[in-house]
């Protein structure tokens, strides 16, 4: 899943063993579905942790 508001998205890249072995591995973001106000009406949306954090949203009561 993405981050409705700064796009925010599954980091991948490769583990890598003391034998330099490679396996593919995903780092996922912390997204949260929250209730939000988006231009004066209150929806559903995906949400980062880090943008719920910094008040770049405003939860709906």
């Amino acid at each position: 899943m993405t981050c409705d508001i700064c796009g925010k998205k599954r980091m991948v890249g490769n583990k890598i063993s003391h034998s330099n072995i490679k396996t593919r591995t995903k780092q996922e973001p912390n997204i949260q579905k929250i209730r939000a106000i988006v231009d004066g009406t209150v929806k559903r949306v995906c949400v980062c942790t880090r943008c719920l954090r910094s008040g770049k949203v405003t939860k709906a009561a």
